[in-house]
């Protein structure tokens, strides 16, 4: 056999074995590193090009060794399961950088981090003054942790007392030009209710690159062609509109009617209304 191909031939055979260990290890190893499990792949993957280009070895010793190493991470995982010591040693603990709006310089120099690196990794999580930071942890990743100081912190509708309502999952109902049946019962539509927000925005199925109705069932589309300009929709600033319509005629019939029971009435139900309003404004605006 050429070695060309013996090469070609193992390396296949070799990409097919590392996709199934990798498999087999789980997601972490593709994202979350420890110092453990990047020793382990740099070592399999050094096995795996040894493999393939050394042609005068056995190829399946090469194999043995991979599988042999795969399952050392495997193994350490089910024990740091059980041992929170063991973990800490295998996976390393998070380090502690600002305390209290304070940094912890011994802290830095453990960890070998300047402190341009510190700033650099602040700025990954825009935060660019550290006065702002009440706490950050360098995780055992290497990513960075921060917690910025209540004042610093985004309002949140908690925050001012507000309920707002639960977001769901958008549903892609239209892909590549194609209407998508399932998603379309998930959310209890049909395709002649598709049809008709289409025609709102005066588009055609043929025309649309994907399109998505979100948990407010507003359908918003990205076209084939992006030079044309779609309009956003318009339900729920309609929706605002009108509330504020009949809120203002109520305030004018109770100026208009000489009644004070009917004036009273249209005062309160204007009240009411112009309550419900506040809280749905955020969301009708969103």
């Amino acid at each position: 056999m050429p070695e060309w191909l013996e090469v070609v031939i193992r390396s296949l055979l070799l990409v097919v074995v590392l996709f199934l260990i990798t498999k087999w290890l789980g997601k972490k190893q593709l994202s979350e590193l420890s110092f453990f499990e990047y020793v382990v792949g740099i070592t399999i993957g050094s096995i795996g090009a040894e493999v393939i280009t050394g042609l005068e070895r056995n190829m399946f010793n090469g194999i043995i060794g991979i599988v042999v190493f795969a399952a050392i991470p495997f193994l350490a995982g089910l024990l740091s399961l059980k041992s929170k010591g063991f973990r800490n040693f295998i996976e390393g603990k998070a380090t502690v950088f600002i305390k209290d709006g304070k940094i912890m310089e011994d802290n830095l120099k453990k960890e070998r981090y300047t402190t341009d690196e510190l700033l650099e990794l602040l700025r990954k999580k825009d935060v660019f003054k550290v006065a702002d930071v009440e706490f950050a942890v360098l995780e055992p990743t290497g990513d960075l942790s921060v917690m910025l100081k209540k004042e610093n912190q985004p309002l949140t509708p908690k925050d001012v007392n507000l309920t707002v309502a639960s977001v769901k999952e958008p549903q892609t109902v239209i892909m590549d030009g194609e209407i998508l049946d399932e998603p379309l019962s998930t959310i209890g539509r049909s395709r002649g209710w598709l049809k008709t927000e289409l025609e709102k925005q005066g588009v055609t199925i043929e025309n649309v690159f994907i399109g998505q109705v979100d948990s407010y069932g507003q359908l918003t589309i990205d076209l084939f062609d992006d030079k044309l300009q779609v309009p956003s929709p318009q339900e729920k600033p309609l929706i605002l509109s009108t509330m504020k319509k009949c809120q203002a005629d109520l305030e004018s019939f109770a100026l208009g009617t000489e009644s004070k029971e009917a004036k009273q009435m249209y005062r309160l139900n204007s009240e009411k209304l112009q309550e419900a309003i506040d809280k749905v404004t955020p969301i009708l605006k969103g």
